[in-house]
């Protein structure tokens, strides 16, 4: 197997003795040295069940990359768990770990040139994180995800951590009592793998997978099974002769491919946030890519899978179902996909679903019938108006009434706004604004779980609005808009609502807007100043320092 001549710096000449010095004492002989080095990206953590068993999938990937004539070398990179942290001073990490993630992928893989990379990753941010250094470096490279989590059990029903969240709701409603609140957070997360319902993880699990960068079916695999493994290594030697034939990501992560991804993720009811990581993801590989481009394809695609948290399914469920292939298989046949895109196993999308049936079974409901979706059109709606003249992202999934208007409750905190709701003074008919929680004013763009859970746990999913310029979890849905754009720390319109003014969300006409006029605004404009901000030193501050706009997927290069 030819070199290319990224290893081949620290091979040849005399000068290059050091350096084979180093590499001796971690196992290298003499014909190791004529083998591409394949790095493995592990994030392996105790910190959270997403990354659990990631270290056991490691050693199954360098494994089969040593058995098929290569010199893998093990590296390991940071999680942070959304879950554990949401509703706290620690949540504001998340999406900088993605920065973190990408930056540290990048670094060691760029100081040792490898040769290729195999990324090992769980929660919610290893995935775009991982994509992000792929993109940038544009080397032979494969992601693995680590795999979903199985389903807890209580009183009949499947469970989530979601569904933890939502219990506090309902203890606060004096729906459920302190036991019961109890027996469901024990019940919650029986094992290893990620959240399982179609929340972050799974969404970019498999918006990667339809984006060509990891195996067919891959993306719905529960953590603990065996065929989870297997595929491990088979991704292994997927990447061997990626590197091989000379296969880099740019060839496969193009404009055609983003927008199946986007597609699938229409299909399937994914996250908000692959709205942010894609845009993030495609500005890596230099692929031009918008918030309008989501508009349009959401317009197009229904959804056809009745997964949590808005359904009634999880991960496990829609592997069993036919996983990712059969949704892909059934856009392509109605021309929703482009079948022309490379993947990482050198076929293209067309060639790999061409034995996937073009119905999905019937003995099944997790994947709709196409001519029964759950909904007709997507579910991320990309709203705009004076409220967000740069947009927002609004997920309108299972709501019967997709528009309000009503007073603004205004909370410059995510803590405050919390507050509030478990003291009962948000009502029927109001809409609660949480701003200076964007990528700058948090920094970091917190996720909104704890307050969205809490109202649909009090009953008030269909009949209070919020919107905000952080963002929210996988696991949220009601009448909810986030990614709210300018942010009210860089003085976006978001920043000027007061108390009590009319704010209209109207997912049908797709508008976002504060009822005021013009020159109520223009005066309330002049009055503005900008906050000192809440983080002067660290990584927080260099992060609030270089981050951009959500509506430009809150990327730091």
């Amino acid at each position: 197997m030819p070199l290319n001549k990224r290893s081949q710096l620290i091979t040849q000449g005399v000068q290059r003795s050091p350096n084979r010095a180093m590499l001796r004492a971690v196992g290298f002989k003499d014909a190791d040295f004529r083998k591409p080095i394949i790095g493995i990206a592990n994030g392996y953590s105790t910190i959270t069940p997403c990354n659990l068993g990631l270290g056991d999938l490691t050693r199954r990937a360098e494994a089969a990359a040593r058995k098929a004539g290569t010199m893998p070398q093990t590296f390991g990179t940071i999680t942070v768990s959304d879950g554990i942290s949401m509703g706290t001073e620690g949540m504001k990490f998340s999406l900088v770990s993605r920065e973190v993630i990408a930056d540290s992928i990048e670094t060691a893989v760029q100081a040792q040139r490898m040769d290729g990379l195999l990324a090992v990753g769980g929660c919610d941010k290893n995935m775009p994180g991982a994509m992000i250094a792929i993109g940038r470096m544009n080397i032979p490279a494969i992601f693995v995800y680590g795999g979903t989590i199985k389903p807890g059990h209580y009183k009949g029903r499947d469970l989530t951590v979601v569904s933890s969240f939502e219990a506090v709701g309902e203890y606060t409603a004096g729906k459920i009592g302190k036991a019961e609140l109890t027996a469901v957070e024990r019940r919650a997360c029986p094992g290893a793998g990620s959240c399982g319902g179609m929340f972050t993880a799974n969404t970019m699990s498999s918006a990667i997978e339809a984006l060509g960068m990891s195996l067919p079916r891959s993306s719905t695999m529960a953590a603990v099974d065996r065929e989870k493994h297997d595929s491990a290594a088979e991704s292994a030697e997927t990447l061997v002769s990626a590197i091989r034939k000379g296969l880099l990501p740019r060839a496969i992560m193009t404009r055609k491919s983003f927008e199946n991804a986007i597609a699938v993720v229409m299909a399937v009811g994914g996250s908000t946030n692959a709205v942010l990581h894609l845009l993030a993801m495609a500005h890596a590989a230099e692929v031009p890519l918008a918030l309008d481009d989501f508009e349009a394809i959401r317009g197009r695609v229904p959804v056809l899978c009745d997964m949590k948290p808005s359904g009634r399914y999880v991960a496990t469920d829609l592997h069993q179902a036919g996983g990712i292939p059969q949704v892909m298989k059934m856009l392509l046949d109605h021309d929703l996909l482009h079948d022309d895109c490379m993947t990482i196993t050198g076929k293209i999308v067309g060639d790999l679903l061409r034995k996937v049936p073009a119905r999905p079974r019937r003995d099944q409901d997790v994947i709709r019938q196409w001519e029964n979706p759950m909904y007709p059109h997507g579910h991320l709606a990309i709203l705009k108006g004076n409220l967000a003249p740069d947009g927002a992202v609004a997920k309108i999934t299972g709501l019967k009434r997709p528009t309000i208007t009503g007073p603004a409750r205004v909370f410059d905190s995510e803590e405050a706004a919390m507050a509030a709701i478990l003291e009962k003074k948000i009502r029927s008919g109001d809409v609660v604004v949480i701003r200076y929680e964007g990528p700058k004013g948090g920094p970091g763009m917190r996720e909104m779980l704890s307050p969205t859970a809490a109202l649909v746990g009090e009953g008030h999913a269909e009949d209070v609005g919020l919107i905000t310029d952080g963002r929210f979890s996988g696991g949220t849905y009601g009448m909810v808009v986030g990614h709210v754009a300018p942010e009210a720390a860089v003085g976006g319109p978001i920043a000027l609502v007061e108390e009590g003014d009319p704010v209209t969300i109207d997912a049908e006409r797709r508008l976002l807007q504060v009822n005021v006029s013009g020159e109520a605004l223009a005066r309330r404009r002049s009055a503005w100043r900008p906050r000192p901000p809440r983080y002067t030193r660290g990584v927080m501050a260099k992060y609030a320092g270089q981050v951009s706009s959500a509506c430009r997927g809150a990327v730091t290069d």
